[in-house]
């Protein structure tokens, strides 16, 4: 636990942590080291393992507490249900976007080669952000003090470090804060295991990118299943950013977020 921890090294073990694993994501996602859609998607899981592994090494030797956030028996099940909230929460979301007139499909093509590159991608950025933001940051947070001022420091975090991407804006940043920073914080202090905010993340990228042809966080995407028109409306839409600057995007994470929120408050009067 890290209340007990002097507060100079709590903040130092805090801070390198962030340090240490937004450089492992950053790395991860430029594997040089590999040829050829097979070797990329080969690169991307080993990294996403090896990434874990380190989580783990960090947490026992370095700040010298028994990991419990990465059971194995709950991993499937936990990824799975992630994997599927991600995915039809984008669904939703698109799908209001079609009733409001502001998306539409224009041509619809499949490029399996580019699909799974993609889908192993996103998998190594979910694990290495959801193990900076919510492992490193929103875990420590919690532990010293309590889960509201660790939703809000981590969400607010999340979305600030957004505004170095393209196309972004402060509305894009908050928007991010508010609809995916607090909602994958509250899944993952719902859950106990990072398993279920990784497949969340995972799922919410390849989705509205590779899925629905979305910008995902301000970058464009090579190539996805739908190519859509996509109006000139940026409340509805999220304009250049993507999707997750939609207003209906932030709807939609803070209900979602609010019912995490709420099982957790359940749990805890019981």
């Amino acid at each position: 636990m890290t209340k007990n921890i002097n507060p100079i090294r709590f903040v130092l073990l805090m801070i390198v942590g962030m340090f240490v694993f937004t450089l492992l994501n950053g790395i991860s996602q430029y594997p040089a080291f590999t040829k050829g859609y097979v070797g990329q998607c080969n690169g991307t899981i080993v990294f996403a393992g090896f990434s874990l592994i380190i989580y783990v090494w960090w947490r026992k030797v370095i700040e010298r507490n028994d990991v419990d956030d990465l059971p194995i028996r709950k991993m499937l099940s936990d990824i799975c249900v992630g994997l599927s909230i991600g995915f039809i929460y984008f669904i939703l979301v698109v799908g209001i976007m079609m009733l409001c007139g502001v998306y539409s499909i224009k041509s619809v093509q499949f490029d399996l080669t580019n699909q799974l590159s993609a889908f192993c991608l996103f998998l190594v950025v979910g694990v290495g952000e959801e193990i900076t933001f919510r492992g490193i940051l929103f875990r420590m947070i919690d532990q010293r003090w309590n889960t509201a001022v660790a939703l809000f420091i981590s969400a607010l975090i999340f979305g600030l470090i957004h505004i170095w991407n393209d196309n972004a804006t402060l509305w894009s940043s908050l928007a991010i804060a508010v609809e995916a920073g607090v909602l994958l914080g509250a899944a993952y202090k719902y859950s106990g295991t990072l398993w279920l905010p990784i497949g969340i993340h995972w799922a919410w990228n390849y989705t509205q990118g590779n899925i629905f042809g979305f910008a995902v966080s301000g970058n464009s995407i090579n190539q996805s299943i739908i190519t859509p028109y996509i109006s000139e409306n940026e409340l509805l839409t999220g304009g250049a950013f993507g999707a997750e600057a939609s207003l209906i995007s932030v709807v939609a994470g803070i209900l979602l977020a609010s019912w995490f929120i709420w099982k957790i408050y359940r749990r805890d009067i019981a």
